[in-house]
């Protein structure tokens, strides 16, 4: 058994794993609860496994780089770094409710990554720009924050619909039944960790850039040219950076915190996929 196969049966693994979350929120079905951790977790290790075979693969093909070289590669990395996330914070704050908003994450990025026609799934040698050691650590501290950003925005979603049956309740001082959005975590539980989320990625996506301006340095004689990649990346960071802010001097929560939460994965969308194939620039490479 190859990589691809591997990283096939990731798919379905997640969407498996994403129905069975689903199904906790929608059915309050908690029995299947540890079903649902088992599935994400064996294909977790799945999917570790199948980078570590694609990479050694690119060895035996003489090429032998880390599997980060590509649009393919790095969304099976987003997957793998946002299925990790989510399975930590499950671990850390013991409640699966969450996974019905982030592992579908991981699972549209794996889909995307194999069915998409706009990249194909073959190892590919290296492009001169990216024969660096630099690499593997701008794009995993890069992307192990994006995958962070992705986890808040799921969070983000349930706060507002947590927030909006609330208000609802109030407005009708408590009266009707209780809803499925009822079966939620407290609001102050999902905007902490929306805020831990945040903190944690914003420092690897801090130490992404720092990464690659040094690799910059060395490649193109400069830290910062203003690439179309490079300045989206700190709008990105100045998104999250303002959210912080607001919430450190500010007082910011809640609400508010999870619409930015929700908004600053829209950037990050762009800064990943929307630059690459409709700004051209020194990073337009990474579509190829």
């Amino acid at each position: 058994m190859d990589s691809s196969q591997l990283l096939g049966i990731t798919i379905f693994g997640y969407l498996l794993a994403s129905l069975l979350y689903i199904a906790i929120f929608i059915f309050r079905a908690k029995k299947i609860g540890v079903l649902a951790s088992a599935v994400t977790a064996t294909t977790w290790l799945i999917h570790t496994t199948g980078i570590i075979l694609r990479w050694t693969e690119s060895y035996k093909m003489g090429y032998g780089h880390a599997p980060l070289s590509d649009m393919y590669e790095s969304l099976v990395f987003f997957a793998w770094a946002t299925a990790i996330i989510y399975l930590w914070l499950e671990w850390k704050f013991k409640n699966r409710l969450i996974g019905a908003f982030a592992v579908p994450f991981a699972f549209v990025s794996m889909a995307y990554a194999s069915f998409s026609p706009e990249f194909g799934t073959e190892i590919k040698p290296l492009v001169p720009a990216l024969q660096s050691n630099w690499l593997i650590g701008h794009v995993v501290t890069c992307f192990v924050g994006y995958a962070s950003f992705a986890v808040a925005c799921g969070l983000g979603m349930m706060y507002i619909l947590k927030d909006r049956r609330e208000r609802a309740k109030k407005k009708n001082k408590g009266q009707g039944s209780e809803g499925l959005i009822d079966t939620l975590p407290q609001l102050r539980l999902i905007d902490d960790v929306i805020y831990k989320t945040i903190i944690f990625g914003f420092v690897w996506l801090s130490t992404g850039i720092i990464a690659g301006a040094i690799w910059a340095n060395e490649a193109w004689g400069t830290y910062w040219s203003w690439d179309p990649k490079e300045t989206w990346s700190l709008i990105t960071w100045f998104i999250y950076a303002a959210a912080l802010h607001a919430r450190f001097v500010r007082g910011w929560s809640g609400r508010r915190i999870a619409i930015i939460a929700i908004f600053g994965f829209l950037s990050v969308i762009f800064t990943y996929y929307g630059v690459n194939f409709l700004l051209s620039g020194l990073h337009s490479y990474g579509s190829a």
